[in-house]
């Protein structure tokens, strides 16, 4: 017997063990300032470790956004992270919906895990409040990625509107941090020091370093002198910065973020989510664009991924596109945290799933990342639940030209670039020359192979 048959045998037994209910002590909480003065919220904890939180308003309208959060964190979570939430996204209950979010059950990567306790919360609400008139997932920056793996394992949504999110998966979505983490050491030499022990790049750091974020931003000054103004740098850190800036492509502003992550994140996908396997690979790229692509193109770390570990968290993370629901998308042009080019990714999914008719992937001329105009999010929530409710598809365009009847009530713009298409993903970031993956399975064959503890990042 094949391991999908043997899978399928096991489908009445695992769902029914996975049916239990969820359960949590919810109580009244104060509201944060962004609410409306007359919603209702509501905190707690479930019983896997996660915070929750849920307001809802006055004149509530009978549906829900559930919402997925970015990061990801690497702290343990807090009941102020949902709660942070709600005021965040104060634009979805301003526009009548319930809103339920959760902190996830723990600090570090876990997309899976997330898309969980996403579904949890949304549980917990109905289990309380009784059943929403219709239910929409929310999924904000890495929030988007657990939002986009939500939706293909749980049929619990009417609609999700993913925005900002970084939707090539964990497969592709993290190559350029990878490209940044050894083109830096590259220049650098400080990452480890000379005199520190050594470990492979794609560790982002060793499992038992003390190095903090403050440390390490402070060897990003040594090395470039990014926070001094360009008359105040040497000759070698200005060349160091528009070295490394011009070959991984990023934007100053966002160097000591990636290498953040490139160095803390990375630390937590290897060492806590793998066993210390390797995801990574940059052999066979080709870096342009320094003062001597020769010389770094000889000089600079390679590596291959191990194959089970590239395996494991594309399962985690990557999208299959197999989604039967409407999904509206928002970017930034500018963003550059999760570059637009993610959107490239995304419809690549749909359209190899055959799904993309179910997606319309708008975008705005703005550069922030963490959040684009309340305006904005509520014109897509809208056309979003208008096009669930009546089959009736919106364009960028209508999008587009509903937004001033929503920027009427909220006033932060409309910044809607209804013609811009993005480049591929690989126009952005480095391709990958004959790239590890894992054989394609559908949505239900990924859930059991994920329940029997075969494949991907544990929860």
């Amino acid at each position: 017997m094949n391991r999908f048959s043997w899978c399928a045998s096991l489908a009445v037994t695992l769902t029914a063990v996975l049916a239990a209910p969820v359960t949590a002590d919810t109580g009244q909480v104060p509201c944060p300032a962004r609410l409306p003065a007359d919603a209702t919220c509501y905190g707690g904890q479930d019983a896997n470790g996660a915070f929750v939180a849920f307001a809802i308003p006055a004149d509530w309208n009978g549906s829900l956004v559930v919402h997925s959060h970015g990061g990801p964190d690497l702290a343990a979570p807090t009941a102020d992270r949902p709660i942070e939430d709600l005021n965040r996204w104060a634009v979805m209950v301003r526009e009548g919906y319930a809103l339920a979010g959760s902190s996830y059950r723990r600090g570090g990567y876990g997309t899976r895990m997330g898309a969980e306790d996403t579904e949890n919360v949304r549980k917990l609400f109905v289990q309380r409040f009784g059943v929403p008139r219709k239910t929409v997932l929310h999924g904000q920056s890495w929030g988007g990625n657990v939002a986009a793996k939500a939706i293909e394992a749980y049929d619990s949504y009417d609609a999700a509107l993913l925005t900002s999110g970084v939707l090539a998966g964990g497969s592709r979505g993290y190559d350029y941090r990878v490209d940044l983490r050894v083109v830096y050491q590259y220049y650098c030499g400080n990452h480890p020091r000379p005199d520190e022990p050594r470990y492979p790049l794609w560790m982002g750091l060793r499992a038992d370093s003390t190095m903090t974020t403050a440390d390490l931003r402070a060897r990003l000054q040594e090395c470039t002198g990014y926070q001094s103004p360009s008359a105040e740098r040497s000759a070698r850190q200005q060349r160091n910065l528009d070295d490394i800036l011009a070959v991984v492509r990023i934007p100053e502003s966002a160097l000591a973020s990636h290498l953040t992550f490139a160095t803390f994140t990375f630390r937590d996908i290897v060492h806590n989510r793998l066993g210390g396997r390797n995801p990574f690979g940059n052999r066979g790229v080709r870096y342009a664009g320094s003062h001597d692509d020769e010389a770094l193109n000889a000089g600079v770390e390679r590596f291959s991924a191990t194959p089970s570990a590239a395996r494991d968290l594309s399962y985690d993370s990557d999208p299959t596109g197999a989604v039967s629901i409407p999904v509206i998308t928002l970017h930034g042009i500018g963003d550059a945290t999760a570059f637009v080019e993610h959107e490239s990714a995304y419809r690549a999914s749909r359209v190899g799933a055959g799904t993309a008719e179910n997606l319309v992937q708008a975008f705005t001329t703005e550069t922030e990342h963490s959040a684009l105009s309340d305006s904005e999010y509520a014109a897509a929530l809208r056309a979003l639940v208008r096009w669930e409710s009546t089959g009736h598809k919106p364009t960028p365009a209508s999008i587009a030209a509903d937004c001033p009847a929503a920027d009427a009530k909220y006033g932060t713009g409309c910044f809607f670039d209804p013609s811009y298409q993005p480049a591929p993903f690989s126009a952005h970031v480095y391709p990958r020359p004959g790239g590890t993956r894992w054989p394609a399975m559908t949505a239900r064959q990924e859930w059991l192979w994920a329940r029997l503890g075969q494949v991907g990042i544990a929860p």
